[in-house]
């Protein structure tokens, strides 16, 4: 560790010393990606380290939306989450899991408030029934 920085020395001789000291103990030598160019330094993306983190997490950038819009979202996909669901039960089950998050969030919301509405489970079954159907001929 470095020693405190004296009070009467301006910050940045004091950080261009202690840099020129790490340097001269080789601290800096061998450093992976040196010599090479700063990775998205040149984007007009000032986002892409986040996006960098999520996918590195295995995330997508839906995981930075409210929850108002993410729950917005599960009822949009909600067909082609329950499509090859094989019981009308397990259908029933997802919806019902939704609409208590729902529940939850329409209890306490968080900013921006964004409406969202429960999905309906008989329309919901009516619509898998449908593709199922289809599905099988």
């Amino acid at each position: 560790m470095t020693e405190r920085k004296p009070w009467d020395v301006p910050f940045e001789s004091w950080v261009e010393r202690q840099i020129r000291i790490a340097q001269e103990r080789g601290e800096f030598d061998n450093l992976p990606g040196a010599g090479k160019p700063i990775p998205h330094l040149a984007d007009d993306d000032e986002l892409w380290w986040v996006k960098n983190k999520l996918r590195a997490e295995g995330l997508t950038t839906e995981a930075l939306l409210p929850p108002s819009l993410q729950l917005r979202r599960e009822v949009q996909r909600l067909p082609d989450t329950i499509a090859d669901l094989p019981t009308e039960q397990s259908v029933r089950d997802v919806v019902a899991d939704l609409n208590r998050r729902i529940a939850d969030y329409l209890r306490a919301p968080s900013t921006p408030v964004v409406p969202v509405h429960k999905a309906d489970a008989d329309a919901i079954v009516a619509e898998w029934r449908v593709g199922r159907a289809d599905r099988r001929h």
